[in-house]
């Protein structure tokens, strides 16, 4: 398939620095899937929020990414955004807010991210009153699911369907949900609904057990990456921290911890990340390092974006897109 204009433009005009490891970031992720590698995706930060989802989902209906790990906001904030995209408040001079301005937005309803504002009412509670239905109804049965397996039946019970304020095919979520696409969510807890969950635990209205935990998760994980590893699993990483350290740390565990020696090491690794270069940072760490950990090989395609991943991601997807 001919390359479209946003693709040539990157190739004409991208070519050194960080521009130049971006192409090369993105023909090597092309060569993995055209060797029939799969790909993992993986979303730190609030990347939902910064609505990667417009371009992301078409990754996901196109078969360009096989598994995704990400951090609990990123699962819980495309649903919100989804519902209550209206709503949301936009602050671009967010550099500029004084403390006193800060605490107007948090009584407002309105969370703080960078110059995006979610709005408690209309995305957070919204959703909470039709999520704890699906999980007590679970609870009732003696049913366990994991974190993104609930928000899978929730989207597609159509329960949230009067809410929609977005086109549906900009919803990464939904189009991961339609496909059953594979999920890993390390540390979920760490998430409004994660938060929310854990009150009804305190109130006794549900138990913990009902919800999988993330070493469930990682055992999901290791199954996962040994079925489907024969023709390699490619690792692409958007930002750093758990949504990322947490999957990688699959191979190392099959190969050291379970002695499964043929396991297969991640066969293309590339991160976009603002970290720099930096001591004692799992996000500032050079590919290479990972090669000492049991994760990367000699030989492993070896990429680092030293950028904003709201610029970069889009324009590698576009040039997989061929856009």
């Amino acid at each position: 398939m001919n390359k479209g204009a946003i693709s040539q433009f990157i190739e004409k005009y991208y070519l050194h620095f960080n521009s130049a490891a971006l192409v090369d970031a993105a023909k090597d992720y092309e060569k993995q899937l055209e060797g029939g590698s799969k790909m993992l995706v993986s979303l730190a930060g609030a990347m939902s929020t910064a609505e990667l989802g417009k371009i992301f989902a078409e990754m996901i209906r196109q078969d360009k990414v096989q598994i995704i790990s990400c951090t609990g906001a990123n699962l819980e904030e495309d649903v919100m955004n989804l519902v209550a995209h209206s709503h949301y408040k936009r602050v671009p001079n967010y550099r500029d807010l004084t403390p006193k301005e800060e605490w107007e937005l948090l009584e407002g309803g309105l969370n703080r991210v960078t110059d995006t504002c979610i709005p408690e009412e209309e995305a957070f509670r919204r959703i909470q009153e039709h999520i704890y239905k699906i999980w007590k109804d679970a609870d009732d049965k003696g049913e366990r699911y994991l974190p993104h397996e609930y928000l899978y039946k929730l989207l597609l019970s159509g329960v949230l369907e009067e809410y929609y304020e977005i086109d549906l095919k900009d919803s990464w979520m939904y189009a991961a949900a339609e496909k059953n696409l594979p999920i890993v969510v390390p540390g979920w807890e760490d998430s409004t609904l994660g938060n929310i969950f854990a009150s009804y635990v305190i109130k006794g209205e549900l138990k913990a057990t009902t919800m999988k935990s993330g070493i469930e998760y990682m055992t999901f994980l290791a199954d996962w990456y040994t079925e489907n590893s024969k023709n390699g699993i490619g690792f692409f990483q958007i930002g750093g921290g758990i949504a990322g350290d947490f999957p990688i740390c699959v191979v190392p565990m099959l190969y050291q911890d379970l002695e499964r020696t043929d396991t297969p090491f991640w066969s293309y690794f590339c991160q976009i990340s603002d970290s720099t270069t930096s001591y004692g940072s799992y996000s500032g760490a050079v590919p290479n390092e990972k090669i000492t950990w049991g994760k990367l090989d000699i030989d492993t395609p070896k990429h680092i974006i030293e950028s904003d991943a709201t610029i970069v991601a889009p324009l590698i997807f576009a040039y997989l897109l061929d856009m």
